[in-house]
């Protein structure tokens, strides 16, 4: 059987990584687009055989060097979103809307058999952020562009490599008091990488074009038991301590101001709106692919890293209620 060829934009990320070592197990050959082959190439080489992966440096708005790429594809996999806007071309508007509007006119225009593209969960409801607005503009330029693309809307992605739970542990790991926006109350349904990929690799095999699917964890989660999860498996006793509105965004005003921020403006905006299935769109689980890892475990398998003694720490799981919230 001969090899379809899967070109991968994002392929660096924990995503990407994750997907690319599962589609060359089943005999895909991924050509992986990054900007800095100095920097990624050594990660993105070991996730398969030799043979399996080319690495091509390009800059995802060069039309002229990406367009070479998709003479030989047949599938092309869109990874690639920011959390906040930066210098250099990196806006929401860059890169969630323009960026994936190139891609499936060249889809169209080389009868690419499968195009698909990840968004985000949520995306509706929050039509004060730059960033769901973004999101959804891109969606809508790719579907009048290629019908038959595959949108999925995946809610908070986590596993050992992410910047989710590792940036909440460590925090929590340093810091006395810890913010809750919007009292903790926004709910959550997150989905462990290795499901996602799961999942795409479901679409790609079984053929599936759906144009929009959301992708959700087993469980639904508040941004308040999340933390008092992680605190658990940290074993850290911190105060829980609801930020009022006005103050949440003086300070994630002075965040903006860092180079990589912990909290921006239009982040504060999106907290306000669950992040769970809509109801509108089918899910991970209703074409046949459900999700299996729990938040709990998974974590459990890394948590080690943040806590006293590391892997070989002795100490007892602290009991949720014994973290305070005023």
């Amino acid at each position: 059987m001969k090899a379809k060829n899967c070109l991968i934009f994002g392929g660096s990320g924990q995503i990407g990584r994750n997907l690319i070592r599962k589609l060359t197990k089943n005999n895909y050959r991924v050509t992986v687009v990054t900007r800095n082959t100095h920097q990624k190439s050594y990660i993105i080489k070991t996730q398969a055989n030799a043979g399996y992966i080319d690495i091509v440096e390009a800059n995802i708005f060069d039309e002229k060097k990406i367009r070479k790429l998709f003479k030989k594809a047949d599938i092309c996999i869109n990874l690639i979103g920011i959390l906040f806007e930066q210098k250099k071309g990196n806006t929401f508007k860059n890169i969630h809307t323009v960026f994936p509007s190139l891609l499936a006119k060249l889809c169209k225009e080389y009868n690419i058999k499968h195009f698909i593209h990840l968004s985000a969960l949520g995306i509706n409801e929050a039509s004060d952020s730059n960033y769901a607005i973004s999101k959804l503009q891109g969606e809508s330029n790719i579907l009048k562009n290629f019908p038959l693309a595959t949108i999925l809307r995946p809610s908070v992605v986590y596993s050992v490599d992410d910047n989710f739970t590792t940036n909440f542990m460590t925090l929590l790991n340093r810091l006395p008091v810890f913010p809750l926006y919007y009292e903790g109350k926004t709910r959550f349904a997150p989905i462990h990488c290795s499901d996602l990929t799961d999942t795409i690799n479901y679409i790609i095999s079984n053929n599936i074009y759906s144009k929009i699917i959301e992708c959700t964890g087993p469980e639904i989660i508040t941004f308040k038991e999340l933390i008092q999860k992680l605190l658990n498996l940290i074993n850290k006793k911190r105060f829980l301590i609801s930020f009022p509105l006005p103050f949440a965004k003086f300070t994630a005003g002075f965040f903006e101001l860092f180079p990589n921020p912990l909290l921006t403006r239009d982040q504060l905006r999106l907290l306000k709106y669950d992040n769970i299935s809509s109801g509108k769109y089918k899910t991970n689980s209703e074409i046949g692919i459900p999700s299996v890892r729990f938040f709990d475990k998974e974590v459990k398998k890394y948590c080690y890293m943040w806590r006293e003694g590391g892997q070989f720490s002795t100490k007892k799981y602290i009991d949720d209620s014994e973290n305070k919230t005023n």
